[in-house]
């Protein structure tokens, strides 16, 4: 076949960048001819793939994401592809990949937990209100032939929020690279990264990854560490964001040395290695690549039941699902389960078990027969 992917942006860094980037190779290196149409270039396309690079206008966020939204279908149609794959925002498309979810939920979640300004603001922006024009137009009749999800979560987004018929949608998971995360980091970088971020050798110690704080729901692990039944548990927190200082402050405030902010990591399969669990109380988060990471390194995973990730967890030895990310109660609870020295060893054994389901090739075979049947489709409607 020969395929258009689309997006923004290339680049290795960011959920959905990283899965546009990985498509583009496992679709090529099933024997397909993949072409991206981006924005920007932040990084060169992978070999054997082939670029293309849709004119904006670099007035702004706002002017960027129109430009590209209405531009891009009109620079793909020249080249004839079979199908095209969107992976953000874009009025018209053959398949339109929802990985972040609907931006109409995220709103809404986000403003559950914030103040009337942030309501107000919302309501305000040009930018989030674009961003909503341009989804309604995505996600209207004329704007898709099908809908791939990353979750179920996202699927039940889409249908409440658009009234899309449920049988244009598909889900298909995320997968994992098994052999970049792997339990045998536990033994590689262990100590080293402890020993770098000052995390005594003993200490039970449960890992954050992600940027965004606030919505992948830090905040509400912070005030778990105020309680004296985790004084000797320590966390490390991997990834960017913008208040990255004030949350830094804070934890050292309330919590010393026991909390500790790296920044965003290149080999974060070693972090992994040094943890004891995975903690993602999101608030929203369609996916979650980093709960299938941490089960290939097998680390028990507690998560909230609002990232789509949540939904390949038993609610059991593999981790803990969290009907209230923002309650302090139910995540020391859960914690302080899965951290139990009697256990660990099983849930670690059975995470990676779990992990080893989903893997990259399995989810770029399932892609394949999922976009041929969707040009069949095309073809037969066009003969």
């Amino acid at each position: 076949m020969k395929i258009a992917l689309a997006h923004k942006r290339l680049d290795r860094k960011g959920g959905t960048e990283r899965d546009f980037y990985l498509t583009a190779e496992g679709l090529r290196n099933l024997g397909h001819e993949v072409h991206l149409f981006c924005g920007e270039f932040g990084v060169p396309a992978p070999e054997g793939v082939r670029p293309h690079r849709v004119p904006s206008v670099p007035l702004g966020r706002t002017a960027r994401l129109l430009s590209f939204a209405f531009l891009a279908p009109r620079a793909i149609s020249r080249h004839r592809c079979d199908v095209v794959v969107s992976f953000g925002r874009m009025v018209r498309q053959d398949v339109l990949r929802s990985g972040g979810g609907t931006h109409r939920a995220f709103l809404r979640k986000m403003e559950q937990n914030g103040r009337a300004h942030r309501w107000l603001w919302h309501r305000l922006s040009l930018y989030h209100r674009s961003v909503l024009a341009v989804e309604r137009l995505q996600y209207g009749a004329n704007g898709h032939k099908k809908i791939l999800a990353v979750s179920e979560e996202v699927k039940r987004e889409i249908v409440s929020h658009y009234r899309v018929p449920e049988e244009r949608i598909s889900v298909i998971y995320n997968g994992v690279d098994h052999e970049r995360f792997h339990p045998r980091h536990r033994d590689r970088a262990r100590a080293r990264v402890r020993a770098e971020w000052g995390i005594p050798p003993q200490a039970p110690l449960v890992l954050f990854v992600g940027s965004g704080f606030e919505r992948k729901g830090l905040d509400c692990l912070l005030k778990v560490w105020k309680s004296p039944r985790l004084k000797e548990v320590c966390l490390l927190v991997v990834g960017e964001d913008a208040q990255r200082a004030r949350y830094a402050s804070r934890a050292a405030r309330e919590s010393g040395a026991r909390i500790r902010f790296t920044g965003r990591q290149e080999a974060v399969e070693e972090f992994y290695g040094a943890a004891d669990i995975l903690a993602l109380p999101a608030r929203q988060e369609a996916f979650g690549n980093v709960v299938l990471e941490a089960l290939a390194s097998g680390l028990p995973v507690l998560v909230s039941k609002s990232a789509g990730a949540a939904e390949v967890l038993a609610d059991g030895l593999e981790g803990g699902i969290l009907e209230r990310p923002d309650d302090p109660a139910e995540i020391e609870t859960k914690l302080l389960r899965l951290l139990e020295p009697g256990h660990w060893p099983r849930f670690s054994e059975r995470a990676r078990r779990l992990g080893e389901r989903y893997s990259w090739t399995n989810h770029f075979r399932a892609l394949e027969s999922y976009l041929q049947t969707v040009a069949g489709e095309s073809r037969a409607n066009f003969s």
